[in-house]
């Protein structure tokens, strides 16, 4: 077990690796000077350098790579000066002349618009991201594997066909597209009828009574972003559950007297949710970066409206920082899912 975990998590490394590696490139590669959008067109010239500095413009690329490395690393070597110690608020292990080995969080350098930090930006709005993931994910499981079940123990009817057909329609439409059309017809033209609103945040603060949790706003949006995953849940686990059905051990069950209710959720529905829980694992990760236009249309102030502000202001460290955020919770939730499989199939050997 400890050896698959540390396989993983080398497997997990790698590919952070390089996707911070692509995500540096892309940063060179696309149009726009950072040192104007920091001081803006009219700053001096001793200004635009002393920024250029900061950022390491003025260095090779591969010295600018490398620096970036070691600025995202948690455990990272830096000159010992009150500047650094300042900026990476970070705790010294080991001092090598007038370098020195810290333990600090992953620095994500400066929006360059207002000059907060990533990680900070970050912080502030993962929490509506999050309950909005994780609501669509509740949504697209529940009715998914609802939706599943009834099909395949209607295989073959009018009924089972409706399902496919509804599961066919939801993969192919882009989120973008059934987040305008359920916004406006949910939203707006229903309004009076559905009591939902076209926009709205989960927490509102109002002057009399405070901080009020607003679940209502909530509805329309988490419902947009679970259509995709949901439609792929009822496929998974209709087809699954038939593969179940049709296997020796539930034609004994049956035989032996057992009740249908207890015969499906109790002994097939187990065995076949493994296709299921890796459809589940990967859209949870892929619903936070799937929110982004979803966030924006809803306006839904959470990562993704933020990540949408900042490329239409070309804020690059806001753009990086969330890109890389997003693949570290992609690898965090593959190994989680990898090491549930085992607790859940026991023919499953990690070894």
């Amino acid at each position: 077990m400890v050896r698959f975990f540390i396989k993983r998590i080398s497997y997990g490394v790698l590919v952070l690796f390089g996707v911070v590696t692509v995500v540096f490139l892309l940063f060179h590669a696309l149009p726009g000077d950072p040192v104007s959008l920091i001081a803006g067109q009219r700053s001096d010239i001793s200004t635009r350098q002393s920024i250029t500095k900061e950022l390491g413009l003025d260095r090779p690329l591969h010295i600018q790579f490398l620096r970036y490395i070691n600025d995202l690393s948690v455990i990272s070597v830096h000159k010992k000066i009150k500047e650094n110690k300042d900026k990476y608020e970070y705790k010294e292990l080991f001092n090598y002349g007038d370098q020195v080995i810290v333990l600090k969080w992953p620095y994500m350098r400066r929006s360059f618009q207002t000059n907060k930090k990533v990680t900070e930006i970050i912080y502030d709005n993962m929490d509506d991201t999050l309950w909005l993931a994780f609501a669509a994910m509740v949504i697209a499981s529940v009715l998914g594997i609802s939706f599943g079940i009834i099909a395949a123990l209607n295989q073959n009817t009018f009924l089972d066909h409706l399902l496919i057909s509804v599961s066919v329609f939801g993969i192919s439409i882009p989120s973008f597209v059934s987040a305008i059309v359920i916004a406006m017809t949910f939203g707006y033209y229903l309004s009076d009828f559905t009591g939902l609103n076209l926009t709205g945040q989960l927490w509102v603060n109002d002057p009399i009574r405070g901080r009020e949790l607003q679940l209502h706003n909530l509805i329309l949006p988490a419902v947009t972003l679970g259509i995709r995953p949901l439609a792929i849940i009822v496929q998974l686990t209709r087809s699954s559950m038939l593969e179940v059905l049709s296997l020796d051990y539930i034609r004994t069950a049956y035989a032996k007297g057992l009740n249908a209710y207890r015969v499906v959720l109790k002994h097939a529905l187990k065995n076949s949710l493994n296709p299921v829980i890796t459809a589940v694992s990967g859209w949870l990760a892929s619903l936070m970066a799937g929110a982004f236009f979803v966030e924006y249309i809803f306006d839904w102030k959470g990562l993704g409206f933020t990540t949408i502000k900042a490329v239409q202001s070309l804020d690059f460290p806001v753009v990086m920082g969330v890109t890389i955020f997003v693949a570290t919770i992609f690898v965090i939730i593959n190994i989680f899912v990898d090491l549930l499989y085992a607790a859940i199939d026991p023919r499953i050997r990690l070894s």
